[in-house]
């Protein structure tokens, strides 16, 4: 069995195809399926697909592109829902930014602040966060370093950037690390070089589909099918075997998101 972490069933491109795409997944073994909160406009879509699949679970939250539709009042309303496993996806994403960008400038306070309104609702509802960092390391650091004992029912880093940073935060508290298609690319020696280094207790896989689709399908529509060829790096990189790379990621998903049973 495998667990797609992290895939936005809720996009406008599996409207139509949707029903396949679980059942060619199923076909390979991927059998659960967690939904990212990202648009707030797309809870109500995650959470009725959640409700349709057995098999399927949801978010709540807001990708830090998105932070300025941030309404705390609605994500807790789905907060309440059954499929609801988390909060997220939430974090910092500077990589629009210019470089020098002020510390204090509108955009990364407004990114904090939003953040942090999450991070709280998670340490209040003592759910697991699912969070998105890119181009933020040392800021994200320090903000999940101090959070770090509050988080109680843990976290993920959504697609770990190889951070040797954001790694030291399994020291300081329950934090996974999601692996996806980027480990199959060429130019992913960082990654390559630092999984051996995560705890394998520790590891989660994801697609982030639609998005980074793995060798060798690069260039098409990703979809959780596809988390076959990220557990197929796993296993050749640590010299495992798949069907113990399989095992052990998806028990972690379980332990952190207290479902598929």
């Amino acid at each position: 069995m495998i667990i797609d972490t992290h895939c936005h069933l809720d996009s406008k491109c599996y409207d139509v195809d949707l029903p396949k795409i679980l059942s060619d997944a199923a076909d390979l073994g991927v059998l659960g399926f967690v939904i990212p909160g990202a648009d707030i406009n797309d809870l109500p879509k995650a959470a009725t697909i959640a409700n349709a699949y057995e098999n399927i679970y949801f978010a709540v939250g807001v990708h830090p592109y998105d932070k300025d539709g941030f309404d705390e009042a609605l994500l807790r309303k789905f907060e309440n829902d059954k499929k609801c496993v988390a909060i997220g996806e939430c974090g910092l994403d500077y990589f629009r930014l210019p470089k020098d960008e002020d510390e204090k400038s509108r955009e990364k306070l407004e990114q904090k602040r939003v953040f942090l309104a999450q991070l709280d609702l998670a340490v209040e509802l003592k759910k697991p966060v699912i969070l998105h960092i890119r181009d933020a390391n040392e800021d994200s650091f320090n903000i999940l370093k101090e959070y770090a004992p509050k988080l109680s029912a843990g976290a993920v880093l959504h697609c770990y950037n190889a951070s040797p940073l954001l790694l030291q935060l399994a020291e300081f508290g329950n934090f996974y690390f999601g692996i996806g298609g980027v480990l199959t690319f060429k130019n992913a020696k960082s990654l390559v070089e630092i999984l051996p280094k995560i705890p394998t207790d520790r590891i989660l896989i994801e697609t982030d589909a639609p998005y980074l689709t793995p060798e060798p399908n690069r260039g098409k529509r990703n979809e959780p099918a596809f988390t076959v060829f990220v557990a197929k790096k796993i296993a050749e990189i640590l010299n495992l075997e798949f069907d113990d790379v399989c095992e052990i990621t998806s028990n972690n998903a379980k332990r952190l998101f207290g479902c598929f049973a």
